[in-house]
């Protein structure tokens, strides 16, 4: 397999990895050694098990995102300050790797006031805008940390981040609701709940002890509760970024599944959203952030 460079999205859960030639995906692989497994540890390593197999005699190029470029990472990529393009700077080089490989860190994204952060997201929406050059409006990157994004004359401007998706992680698995909650959907009972907290936000602490309630009381399915809890915190968030989205041009960046979830969400009320697949723009990202290395070679 002749490999021309390799792109890794390592984030504090997991690495995932792609043998790469020119835009063709080779191959791929994935381990559960992110950053938080590796803190203090050996990255190189942790890289190297997985795409040992992929590198010949000579140097290979590996372009990375997220966590890794974190303080506690490999190398610390410095953040970039918004307003800017998405990837505006050329990627940290990692010292003292082995000769086989010259790995580079995409740095993230930072606002200021209100302080707010990002790793790896920046890539995505750097993929997202090659394909779409004149895209102006708001990117949701839904996730465990959501981001919203402003988007113009190829800029992010400002942004958001919601911790949504841990929420939703630490009420089923470690509240009360955790008796209440499992597998299964129910689409009209998300809709009902998005609906409820994004008129009456101020209502979701007593919205969520009502899964606990409705499931003693009245023998609530939990696949049902499981869509309530869901649609209860994103109709929370939607009230708060309200400003964002409404009468904005909408996409979303992530997971088919998340991402589905916050498209139906959003077009609840009537939005128009654009949904594009997170390994996709990924990629179209690093690609970007090589090309920017390669210039200044």
């Amino acid at each position: 397999m002749n490999t021309e460079w390799i792109a890794a999205d390592w984030g504090t859960s997991h690495l995932r990895v792609w043998a790469m030639q020119g835009e063709a995906v080779l191959d791929q692989a994935k381990s559960d050694r992110g950053m938080a497994r590796l803190a203090g540890g050996d990255f190189q390593t942790a890289l190297l098990d997985l795409i040992g197999g992929w590198l010949g005699s000579g140097p290979v190029d590996v372009m990375a995102c997220g966590m890794v470029g974190a303080r506690q990472g490999w190398v610390e990529a410095p953040y970039s300050a918004v307003p800017s393009t998405p990837v505006p700077t050329v990627p940290i080089r990692v010292p003292n790797t082995d000769s086989r490989i010259r790995a580079f860190v995409v740095p993230g994204l930072k606002q200021n006031n209100p302080p707010d952060v990002m790793r790896g997201e920046e890539t995505q929406i750097a993929g997202f805008l090659a394909t779409r050059p004149n895209w102006d409006g708001v990117l949701c990157l839904p996730g465990t940390h959501t981001k919203w994004v402003q988007i113009s004359a190829g800029e992010a401007i400002s942004f958001r981040t919601f911790m949504t998706g841990e929420l939703f992680e630490l009420l089923r698995g470690q509240s009360v609701l955790k008796h209440s909650v499992a597998e299964g959907w129910d689409e009209d009972a998300f809709a009902d709940a998005v609906a409820d907290t994004l008129s009456k936000p101020e209502q979701l602490a007593a919205r969520l002890f009502g899964l606990r309630a409705a499931d003693l009381l009245q023998g609530q399915d939990a696949g049902v509760a499981r869509a309530k809890l869901s649609g209860l915190l994103i109709g929370a968030e939607l009230a708060a970024t309200r400003p964002y989205w409404l009468g904005q041009q909408l996409a979303t960046i992530g997971a088919d599944e998340v991402s589905h979830i916050y498209a139906k969400a959003l077009q609840q009320q009537g939005a128009v959203v654009e949904t594009a697949n997170a390994t996709q723009t990924t990629l179209a990202g690093l690609s970007l952030a090589r090309n920017l290395t390669r210039q200044t070679a």
